[in-house]
């Protein structure tokens, strides 16, 4: 291979690793698998910016490619000169402005299908954060899973059906954040929050506080379980056999927003 070649081919294959190092299976571009409805449609968001981002790239490099071979010096003389083109600079001043309408139309409409609430969710579970922990409470089953103090509480949710949390925090602002819903919602003081997701999956998945809480902030860790319907109903049960010993005062004024 010519020597005037290699750093070019080189700087090719590097560009290729790179891109392909930072993408997961199905071309999601290093983020992880969703297992809810929501997260789908944030994941079909974070995919759609992907692919227009390396359109746009593409494009560019392709402009570049084009003017270094089409006008390299081939002799002495002077290339002519212009002052304007009108044409182009019409060209790059509307196509940005039409890529960044197109990206906030689809971050709209995104966001309106990620943050719709249902108007009678399957399961709703009351979302307590605190330092240095979690509370949920399912008001409907009359069940309260909390914290003992050693393990991180355990929720548990059933396959298929849409969730409402209701969060809510007494001291300061916490986050509730499972990486694998691909969203989350903040708990802020005085402020009712809710989210509802929909399951799609069975598994277990760690959830943790995505704020800076405080010194202990690290300790507010939790999981989730998705099971079957009649499992959970099993589950439900069993919780209600088991006594609550530790409950969190939930002493703040909660106000709608």
């Amino acid at each position: 291979m010519p020597s005037r070649r290699r750093p070019t081919v080189i700087a090719a294959l590097l560009a290729t690793a790179v891109m392909s190092g930072g993408c997961s299976s199905g071309f999601d571009f290093g983020a992880p698998d969703s297992v809810t409805s929501q997260g789908e449609k944030v994941l079909g968001l974070w995919r759609g910016f992907h692919w227009i981002a390396l359109g746009v790239g593409l494009l560019i490099w392709g402009l570049v490619v084009f003017s270094v071979l089409r006008f390299r010096r081939r002799n002495d003389e002077l290339p002519s000169q212009s002052h304007e083109n009108i044409p182009v600079e019409i060209f790059y001043t509307v196509a940005p402005l039409l890529v960044v309408i197109g990206l906030f139309i689809f971050t709209m409409d995104a966001q309106q299908e990620v943050t719709a609430l249902v108007d009678d969710p399957d399961v709703v579970v009351d979302v307590v954060g605190f330092q240095w922990s979690w509370q949920f409470g399912y008001p409907e089953e009359g069940v309260t899973v909390v914290s003992n103090g050693v393990d991180p509480p355990r929720m548990v949710l059933p396959v298929g059906a849409t969730v409402r949390f209701n969060l809510e925090s007494p001291d300061v602002n916490h986050s509730f954040w499972v990486p694998r819903f691909l969203v989350k919602r903040d708990l802020i003081p005085g402020i009712e929050n809710q989210i509802d997701v929909e399951v799609t999956e069975a598994g277990e998945w760690e959830g943790r506080c995505a704020e800076y809480c405080g010194l202990a902030h690290y300790r507010m860790d939790f999981s989730v379980a998705a099971v079957a319907p009649d499992e959970y109903a099993e589950w439900i049960n069993a919780q209600k056999l088991t006594p609550v010993t530790t409950t969190v005062p939930v002493t703040s004024t909660v106000v709608a927003r």
